[in-house]
């Protein structure tokens, strides 16, 4: 079928607009616990997190309307799930959350650099794919055992949602998580009744609440670097290769622009990272979007709507956490990153010999190793590129033709 025939019929405009719905809310649920989760993690009061939630949700949604109006592209943006997977890992810093903040503020600036200065992007593609993809597999991993620790702490509370996601996985994988998510607010409710605790009405109204940053060389290399790495290797260069995948192809500068203001906008207000979305991007970029492939842009610009709506429930989602029973939502946010784990896991161990220096990178990261204020995540990817550097053979320049 040609673009003018797809143009013509009923569905060409809704199935775009339906897509982008789903995207937006399998995007929003599959991941919002993980973000509550890294900003609680390195400081921020369930207030402070749940600004951050709502900027972080604002700032990426005005960013994809603004990106895919005026470039009639696919792209959709996302705040960095494995980002705020790493401020797990990384706990509080020296200057607590003050000087998270300004991390991020960092983070921002770093992304604004990425897209006016080439060489920048050419300097991050020189870190081996192996040690990146170890270094977020150690800060995963801790999470991700949440779900299995959980069960044997409460496993009733628990064994509802891992079998609700086991089922989803099966049937419909990409619906697995937001079902789980959805299973875990049921049995949050009934927690709720049962026990008669009540809810403040007042925290349900989302508002954005200001920090001013604090800056420290901890801060910097414990959380801005890192979480730079990671944001740009796990998202933003997969969001490219997902795009480009369905034949589209990223305004990388324009990209890296939108969202390294974005997230300079969102950092007083507790956002972490935004950037190019990943797993998301296929279903507003691919086939469900419909088969006129000039509107799936439609597609995105209906996500970042859809967005903007959820935003309104931030902080009541925020409050509704914030009352669980310990474990049960760590245990969702765990599930939610299976699948990056084992990818990362994956990826880190594909080429023979990068294998000892991506599993140094690993255990390090996984350690939870802090050393002069400095988390983990840092020094597991210093480690990985000594051990590189001692272990793999460098193979000569062929000299220039005269």
């Amino acid at each position: 079928m040609d673009d003018a025939a797809a143009e013509t019929e009923p569905e060409g405009i809704s199935r775009p607009i339906v897509a982008g719905i789903v995207t937006a809310l399998v995007g929003f649920t599959s991941s919002f616990a993980v973000v509550l989760a890294g900003l609680r993690a390195v400081g921020a009061t369930d207030g402070q997190a749940a600004s951050g939630l709502l900027a972080l949700t604002v700032t990426f949604s005005i960013g994809v309307l603004l990106i895919s109006w005026r470039t009639k592209l696919p792209v959709t943006l996302a705040w960095s799930t494995p980002g705020a997977a790493l401020l797990v890992s990384t706990g509080a810093v020296d200057g607590g959350w003050p000087a998270a903040v300004g991390a991020f503020l960092a983070v921002g600036v770093l992304i604004i650099l990425t897209g006016l200065i080439p060489a920048l992007g050419s300097l991050l593609g020189r870190i081996p794919v192996a040690l990146a993809q170890a270094m977020l597999a150690g800060v995963l991993l801790s999470l991700c055992l949440a779900p299995f620790r959980a069960l044997g702490s409460t496993p009733l509370l628990v064994a509802p949602v891992l079998l609700s996601w086991l089922l989803m996985m099966k049937l419909a994988s990409r619906w697995a998580v937001p079902v789980a998510l959805g299973v875990a607010l049921l049995v949050i409710g009934t927690y709720l009744v049962l026990t008669g605790t009540s809810v403040p009405t007042g925290s349900l109204v989302p508002h954005l609440q200001w920090t001013t940053p604090a800056f420290s060389w901890q801060a910097m290399a414990g959380i801005a670097v890192p979480l730079f790495i990671v944001t740009m290797a796990s998202q933003n260069v997969p969001g490219v290769a997902v795009l480009k995948s369905f034949g589209f192809t990223t305004p990388w500068r324009a990209s890296m622009l939108v969202t390294g203001v974005g997230t300079v906008a969102g950092a007083g207000f507790g956002g972490h990272a935004i950037n190019l979305a990943a797993l998301s991007a296929a279903l507003a970029a691919g086939d469900e979007a419909g088969q006129n492939r000039h509107r799936r842009w439609i597609a995105a610009f209906s996500s970042g709507w859809a967005y903007l709506v959820l935003a309104a429930a931030s902080a009541a989602l925020v409050t509704v956490v914030a009352a669980a029973p310990s474990g049960l939502v760590e245990a969702v946010a765990g599930l939610a990153l299976l699948s990056t784990l084992a990818a990362a896991i994956s990826a880190a161990l594909e080429q023979p010999q990068e294998r000892i220096g991506a599993a140094i990178t690993f255990l390090v990261a996984a350690s939870g190793l802090s050393f002069g204020g400095i988390g983990a995540a840092f020094w597991a990817l210093l480690a990985g590129l000594v051990v590189r550097w001692l272990l793999v053979p460098r193979i000569p320049r062929e000299p220039e033709p005269s």
